[in-house]
């Protein structure tokens, strides 16, 4: 484990953010929200947020991106793949755990250049939780704390930051801070060690179920209409959720034109599964056209169907999705809890 002063990281970062070879991406304030945004001087970098308005896969995964240029009268098409060079700072470890997801899911069966080539070309920098959202659970489902995915992972311990060193990719990149990192001492070590065994105590205490109940729980629960009708009742089908969490990753693809007709892009744009629309197939057909089935779909797809392909829980107990749901129907926990309590 390596330490660094604090008035010596942040001249590490304003070196980053002199170099041109790479965009440097943090933490920032935005009005009473934080969000991820380029950087320009470590002076705006937050490092005690307690959660983003959106998760750092939008660097991965943008909401908008081109795949192809095409020209018909020449009749070209160009692939496209804009990948910007980043270093990432401030990552905190639920969403770590959701790239890491994320990962498997564009690796598996066709992998997908988009995406991977944009995780090949950034640095992960972590940071371990100073401060909690009142709407994560992220303890409860082992997100809290992690001991990989990172390639850098930050813990305030005082006037210092321990660095705890994920992967040669981070290795390189403390390099730069030359003299400035030194070897954690003992008492440091501890600090760590101490900061991670008290943080459960600042998450929600109100979860009853244990993560790997969920899919057992999904499957008893699946066919119960009235509980996903009941607790649908009030979504505005927006979408909200689907698009601040950071484990989803459906979008759709279509063409945009050119007014000549003569020319144009094939882009891609995030999607989601409470969308009215979403499971719209030729015809007209809907598969999923109630409210009640695509509200069950999400959770299914949280809790049971990503286990069942991958191992994963693919709910990270950030918290986004109760945060900015309008109607406050998608907590995740008390959806959680009112199966566990149903079977008990």
């Amino acid at each position: 484990m390596k330490a660094i002063d604090k008035s010596d990281f942040s001249e590490f970062v304003d070196n980053l953010i002199e170099d041109d070879d790479r965009e440097v991406v943090g933490v920032q304030k935005k009005d009473s929200k934080f969000a991820f945004d380029p950087l320009y001087e470590s002076d705006d970098l937050r490092l005690d947020y307690d959660t983003t308005i959106l998760p750092p896969k939008k660097y991965f995964m943008p909401q908008r991106e081109t795949l192809i240029e095409y020209n018909i009268e020449k009749g070209e098409t160009t692939p496209v793949n804009r990948v910007v060079p980043r270093i990432i700072l401030g990552v905190h470890p639920y969403d770590l755990v959701a790239i890491g997801q994320m990962d498997k899911v564009f690796e598996d069966t066709h992998e997908d250049p988009y995406y991977l080539e944009k995780r090949r070309q950034s640095v992960l920098v972590g940071v371990n939780m100073e401060n909690v959202s009142d709407k994560s659970f992220a303890s409860t489902m082992g997100t809290a704390t992690i001991d990989s995915g990172y390639d850098l992972m930050l813990t305030d311990i005082g006037d210092r930051y321990a660095i705890e060193v994920g992967s040669s990719k981070g290795s390189s990149l403390l390099e730069q801070a030359g003299a400035a990192v030194d070897d954690a001492k003992p008492e440091e070590i501890r600090k760590v060690k101490q900061f991670k065994e008290d943080l459960p105590e600042k998450f929600r205490s109100d979860p009853e179920f244990d993560p790997f109940e969920l899919p057992s729980l999904l499957k008893e629960y699946y066919d119960n209409d009235e509980f996903w009708e009941e607790n649908s009742e009030d979504c505005l089908s927006c979408g909200t959720c689907n698009l601040v969490c950071p484990t989803c990753y459906c979008f759709d693809v279509k063409d945009v034109n050119d007014i000549s007709l003569s020319e144009g892009e094939r882009m891609r744009t995030w999607d989601g599964c409470m969308l009215e629309e979403f499971a719209e197939v030729a015809g007209d057909e809907n598969f999923r056209e109630e409210k009640a089935a695509r509200y069950r779909h999400r959770y299914m797809r949280k809790g049971r169907y990503m286990y069942n392909r991958f191992g994963d829980i693919a709910c990270v107990g950030c918290g986004r999705c109760s945060e900015q749901c309008l109607p406050d129907i998608a907590d995740p926990v008390d959806i959680f809890n009112q199966m566990k309590e149903g079977t008990s």
